[in-house]
């Protein structure tokens, strides 16, 4: 598996991994007893922490690739035969 599959992949793992991640911790201004915006959706969060949830998705997404790195390694995933 060359650079660019690893990084293909990696991040198409992140991409879903981010959308998994996305709904943890998310409270409403309601929820969280403060006013909403003028022109504000009901669902949109109070504070949507960004940051915190891209670290987690880094986080799980490069555990996750190791384990289909060694899975392709090991000869369980073969997508280009020889």
């Amino acid at each position: 598996m060359g650079w660019g599959s690893i990084l293909a992949v990696y991040l198409l793992i992140w991409t879903v991994t981010l959308f998994a991640v996305l709904p943890f911790g998310v409270r409403t201004a309601e929820e969280a007893g403060e006013d909403k915006v003028k022109g504000q959706a009901d669902s949109a969060p109070a504070r949507p922490m960004l940051a915190k949830k891209l670290l987690w998705t880094t986080l799980i997404s490069a555990v996750l690739m190791v384990g289909f790195w060694f899975l392709a390694r090991a000869g369980y995933l073969d997508f280009m035969p020889e």
